[in-house]
């Protein structure tokens, strides 16, 4: 019973924090295409949102229980297991990352954007900040490290290959993002600006 109940959170956890990273990232993307400050600011507000409505407090959820699980369950044979292995590493290295690089971006840009829009205009501090590299290459790398972590428990192979082919199909997705969707936005379509995710 106690077993079953730990991978229940879990699941759970999974389930809220991929949720959340996928408004997350919905309304970025909604935000690179805007140029209207009250458009901006408005997906702005969603990224918050989601991602300390849905994202954090899943990512929590799955620390905790996930902890728990390897602790009763796994023990010293814990590196035994490749597959669970990586997705601690996988884990790890998202959370860290996650409150560092990308959570500190995006509290900046939402800061911003509030400023922005008390003077009817976005800043030119908010035009660089949505501009950054690093902490978009980041953000676009939360969801296929994501899949690659779903798909390590689901398969559980006994080899790094999935590991070491699915991290680094996450890493050349997220470079491909960020060098490209620069170019497919041109960082602002007032055509677009509008309404929000219609």
């Amino acid at each position: 019973m106690e077993y079953i109940l730990l991978k229940l959170l879990h699941l759970l956890g999974a389930v809220v924090m991929a949720s959340g990273l996928i408004g997350v990232w919905l309304a970025d993307v909604r935000s690179k295409q805007v140029n209207d400050v009250a458009a901006f600011a408005e997906a702005a507000r969603f990224i918050r949102v989601f991602y300390d409505g849905l994202t954090v407090p899943g990512a929590l959820l799955l620390l905790i229980s996930g902890s728990a699980l390897i602790a009763l369950y796994y023990g010293s044979s814990f590196f035994k297991h490749p597959w669970l292995v990586g997705m601690v590493i996988l884990f790890l290295f998202e959370f860290i990352e996650g409150n560092t690089v990308t959570r500190l971006a995006f509290i900046k840009i939402n800061r911003e954007a509030k400023k922005s829009l008390l003077i009817g205009q976005l800043t030119p501090e908010l035009i660089q900040l949505r501009k950054r590299n690093l902490p978009n290459f980041t953000h676009y790398l939360d969801l296929p490290l994501v899949l690659v972590i779903i798909m390590l428990g689901v398969l559980r192979p006994y080899t790094w290959d999935l590991f070491i082919a699915g991290t680094i199909i996450s890493f050349f997705i997220a470079g491909t993002l960020t060098f490209l969707l620069p170019f497919i936005f041109k960082n602002g379509d007032s055509k677009n600006d509008k309404a929000i995710f219609d």
